[in-house]
């Protein structure tokens, strides 16, 4: 019997646990950490990898998705959907500014009351969204990245070069955060469709930082919902989701909880199913995914390092 997949993110952190390089970061937390990694995850039967170790929110993380497709960038909508994981970077922006020592609630609170003060503190900066639909070039040419991957995937589907991206090297200093999950590249399959295969879509992720333990259930979960969405709008099978690492790392503060989820076994991953087709990528709502069967362990707290 085949081992479960989720193993291979169990195995990371239970590595780093062991032999990570013990660091100060840029928290102050401190970290356990290496360099490398990768997993790899068969989507073509309709599974979903929502880790089940520990229960992962995944509406949260695929509303999250849903909110990088529009190419937004401040938090009021996300807050509009009850989406907290970004407040953490304009709160504290707010509170060193100004000296208030407001708590969550009520900075959350004023941002979706008062749309002036959300225009003013709620804005992360040029974040994933407005890199990758928004990106500005040189010459000030507005470039929908995530759009021309999709027009190539259906008009020359053995590119190379079907990538969107959010290093924007002259807009970092301007984001709440640099992007982590940085490099998007798509992969056809089954191009010439001999014996009526349908082409078959898969997606490698590069992410140069990652939390693993809090992160990268998130990412992984969302990363292959958008391969879902891309997929049914160029017409192909889901494939293989393929998630690579640069700076992996455990937080110093988690260590106790990471210990817990490694002593839990895996739970069989649940299904996805994408209830309706919308007219473009723009369109998809939290509504039309559809996971069944997922059972995970109980939820185990945590917190973010900002």
């Amino acid at each position: 019997m085949a081992r479960h997949p989720e193993y291979q993110y169990l195995d990371l952190m239970e590595h780093l646990l062991e032999h990570g390089d013990r660091r100060i970061d840029r928290t102050g937390v401190g970290t356990l950490s290496g360099l490398g990694a990768m997993m790899r995850f068969d989507l073509s039967k309709g599974q979903i990898p929502i880790f089940t170790t520990k229960r992962v929110y995944w509406k949260l993380a695929v509303k999250e998705m849903l909110w990088f497709l529009t190419g937004d960038t401040n938090i009021r909508n996300l807050l509009q959907e009850n989406v907290r994981i970004w407040t953490d970077w304009p709160l504290a922006k707010y509170r060193k500014a100004t000296g208030e020592d407001i708590d969550q609630v009520a900075f959350e609170k004023r941002i979706l009351e008062d749309e002036a003060f959300a225009l003013q503190w709620g804005d992360l900066g040029p974040v994933y969204g407005k890199q990758w639909r928004q990106w500005r070039d040189a010459e000030g040419r507005v470039h929908d990245q995530l759009a021309s991957v999709i027009k190539d995937l259906k008009t020359n589907p053995s590119s190379r070069r079907m990538i969107f991206h959010a290093w924007n090297v002259g807009e970092l200093a301007d984001m709440a955060l640099h992007p982590c999950h940085m490099v998007y590249q798509f992969h056809v399959s089954n191009i010439s469709a001999e014996g009526g295969k349908r082409p078959r879509l898969s997606l490698m992720v590069f992410q140069r930082s990652c939390d693993l333990f809090l992160g990268n259930p998130f990412n992984v979960c969302q990363q292959a919902a958008l391969l879902a969405m891309v997929a049914q709008q160029v017409d192909m099978d889901v494939g293989e989701l393929v998630w690579s690492g640069g700076d992996v790392h455990l937080y110093l503060n988690h260590l106790d909880a990471i210990r817990e989820q490694l002593s839990r076994e895996p739970k069989p991953f649940p299904t996805l199913r994408l209830l309706r087709r919308p007219a473009s990528i723009d369109d998809y709502r939290i509504e039309d995914f559809e996971v069944t069967g997922y059972e995970p362990h109980a939820a185990i707290a945590a917190e973010v390092a900002v």
